[in-house]
């Protein structure tokens, strides 16, 4: 298991990294190639059928969440562009999707569902990229997730929301660098860009529900993803090495008081209107 860009990068010298990222995976867990892939592409299609399932007429038990996805979906002349507004569509989607317990893949958590899927499935619709390339998006995504998960943390009791929607970005970021043939220096350089915006962001869920303002937050990750990879193609980097970045942001989890994680608590859920809403359940 690799706990470290750098030693992911080391092992990715002479083969792709996502191949790189398979191969540990398959020793990690004593298992063929075939098995591996297989698992990662029933996740890939689980992805997309999330979206598929998404029923804009749900709403979630409290009533927060539900309807819009397909609001967004259908603003006329965007400020953002089409294909744009069709990242945050499916951003909020599945975010909503995951608020009305529909299925979703935590990537890496739930709360943190639609990020992923949100950058990859439009980019996927728009240069007709095939369902292995995605696959392998999905490796490269799942090797920083890994480092991110075992030098800092994925869980928002322990990090706050940068190590949910942060490390669902800086994982997005660097599959799409990869889907855009970037390099493996690249894609560190766009996975640490992507956490480095949003350092110290707190969990603070209204009503303690994954819902408010967590499916927004998607939508914010998703659209980080995209800026940081596009930086990370042009030959930008945060100066900050991808390892030392993932560092900061443990230690930024560990100061943060635990009202500010996930306790409901603290930030939003403490606002008055926060604290009515939880009254109402």
């Amino acid at each position: 298991m690799f706990e470290s860009v750098k030693a992911m990068l080391a092992a990715a010298k002479d083969k792709p990294l996502w191949q790189a990222v398979l191969e540990d995976d398959c020793q990690d867990r004593d298992v063929p190639a075939e098995d591996s892939l297989g698992k990662m592409d029933e996740l890939w299609r689980t992805m997309k059928q999330s979206v598929l399932d998404y029923d804009p007429t749900r709403r979630s038990p409290c009533g927060l969440s539900g309807g819009q996805g397909a609001r967004i979906a259908a603003l006329p002349d965007p400020i953002c562009g089409p294909f744009l507004q069709e990242v945050i569509g499916v951003a909020l989607k599945l975010g909503e999707h995951n608020a009305c317990m529909g299925r979703i893949v935590a990537a890496p958590t739930a709360g943190a569902c639609g990020v992923m899927p949100a950058v990859l499935i439009p980019l996927q619709r728009r240069d007709r990229l095939s369902d292995e390339a995605m696959v392998e998006c999905l490796y490269v995504a799942a090797g920083f997730g890994q480092v991110i998960a075992s030098r800092a943390s994925i869980s928002g009791a322990e990090g706050g929301c940068q190590a949910e929607i942060g490390s669902a970005s800086g994982m997005a970021a660097a599959a799409l660098v990869h889907a855009r043939g970037g390099s493996g220096t690249q894609m560190a350089a766009a996975c640490a860009m992507a956490l480095q915006n949003v350092l110290g962001l707190v969990c603070d869920p209204v009503a303690g529900l994954v819902e408010v303002p967590c499916v927004k937050r998607n939508v914010m990750g998703a659209v980080n993803a995209m800026a940081c990879a596009d930086m990370a193609l042009a030959g930008l980097d945060g100066a900050i090495p991808c390892d030392e970045v993932i560092d900061a942001m443990g230690a930024v989890g560990r100061a943060l008081p635990s009202a500010l994680r996930e306790t409901g608590e603290g930030g939003l859920a403490a606002t008055p209107t926060g604290r009515r809403i939880a009254g109402k359940g």
